[in-house]
């Protein structure tokens, strides 16, 4: 899938480059979750957790056309869901 970086509403050289940021959604562990809030659903957003290749966590709220990929926010992992993406890496294991 393709990501559409033209015009990113946050800055892309801040805490993430746009390269880690698509290594994330590429991590072969990553999760990738439709939240069941009504905010987020009645928009379509996404939330993705994933690592890039040199093991940063990233957590990624995007939305999708099924064509491409439009992140919306980007950060890095809180404790918790570095905690959550470790148990679920170990439970596919």
């Amino acid at each position: 899938m393709d990501f559409d970086w033209l015009h990113p509403p946050f800055n892309v050289k801040a805490p993430f480059v746009p390269r880690e940021i698509e290594e994330a959604f590429e991590d072969p562990f990553g999760l990738k979750l439709a939240p069941d809030a009504p905010a987020f659903a009645a928009h379509a957003r996404y939330v993705c957790l994933g690592r890039t290749a040199a093991g940063r966590g990233i957590f990624s709220l995007y939305r999708t056309n099924g064509n491409q990929i439009r992140v919306l926010a980007t950060r890095p992992f809180t404790t918790e869901e570095d905690h959550f993406y470790d148990r679920a890496k170990q439970q596919s294991l």
